[in-house]
């Protein structure tokens, strides 16, 4: 998990970590991060972090944000950033745990690459294993002609040879297990269903844009800034800049993630688009 080490004048005051999707820093006692000082604005800026990243915003404050010595108003974090508001300074430490939670998508990942060559590998099982079968029902028929007396009689032999059909029944139920076995690999890939939104207005209207990463920035920077996090759990909204929240179906949404639905119509910056699953 990432983490803010607070200092002035290179004295360590706190540690504080970013285990909050919203993290306000400012001189009022309702800020995450309380900093006791007149150059500080009540509201000063705030820290919002999704999955492993993390996004610095300055909001409007008298004497301004600083990173690394330059003047922002959006930035994103990277690690050992110093963050500097009136006289303190913020050091950004993205610690190896941030890693391990990339990690985990790494290994969702993973389990999804793995499960078809699993039902691969099981449907071909199956379909090797009645193959023997059919050779040893071919068998039984040559000891019959060996007995050449009743020659009339090998009519009667044409009866059990129906019972061949009966053999090529029984690959019929390797077959459908191994469908069996596809169909239930393939179910966990549904609950990654590539995503995509639309734009439905502006000069830009009917363009589709993939959510093929885990996460995608949209809107105007200055103006409205929302970011798309693609999660285990599913697709998910969330306000990074701007004094407007973003609009789902005609409701604006507040400061936390707000998962996303098929055919969800998102308001933002002026410009309506439509979340949608591709098929």
């Amino acid at each position: 998990m990432a983490k803010l080490i607070l200092t002035l004048e290179g004295s360590t005051i706190r540690e504080v970590p970013l285990d909050k999707e919203r993290i306000m820093i400012g001189r009022k006692p309702s800020n995450e991060i309380q900093i006791e000082n007149l150059a500080v604005s009540g509201e000063h800026a705030c820290i919002v972090t999704i999955l492993n990243d993390s996004f610095l915003e300055d909001l409007g404050s008298t004497n301004g944000t600083l990173v690394n010595g330059n003047q922002i108003k959006k930035h994103i974090l990277q690690n050992n950033d110093v963050i500097e508001i009136g006289k303190y300074k913020l050091k950004y430490v993205a610690e190896a745990p941030a890693g391990h939670a990339g990690g985990g998508d790494d290994f969702e990942k993973t389990m999804i690459l793995r499960s078809p060559a699993k039902a691969l590998a099981a449907a071909a099982k199956p379909a090797n294993v009645p193959a023997p079968p059919p050779v040893p029902s071919t068998p039984p028929p040559t000891p019959k002609p060996s007995m050449p007396p009743p020659t009339p009689k090998p009519s009667m032999p044409p009866p059990p040879k129906p019972v061949q059909p009966a053999a090529n029944p029984a690959p019929a139920p390797a077959a459908a297990a191994a469908a069996a076995v596809a169909a239930t690999a393939a179910k966990p890939a549904e609950t990654h269903t590539l995503a995509a939104v639309q734009i439905l207005t502006g000069p830009s209207a009917g363009k589709e844009l993939d959510l093929t990463k885990n996460l995608t920035t949209l809107g105007k920077p200055g103006l409205q800034v929302a970011v798309i996090t693609r999660r285990p759990q599913g697709y998910f909204i969330t306000h990074v800049e701007g004094a407007k929240f973003p609009i789902i179906n005609g409701k604006t949404i507040d400061a936390q993630a707000q998962p996303l639905k098929d055919h969800d119509v998102i308001e933002l910056a002026g410009v309506k688009m439509e979340f949608f699953f591709k098929r």
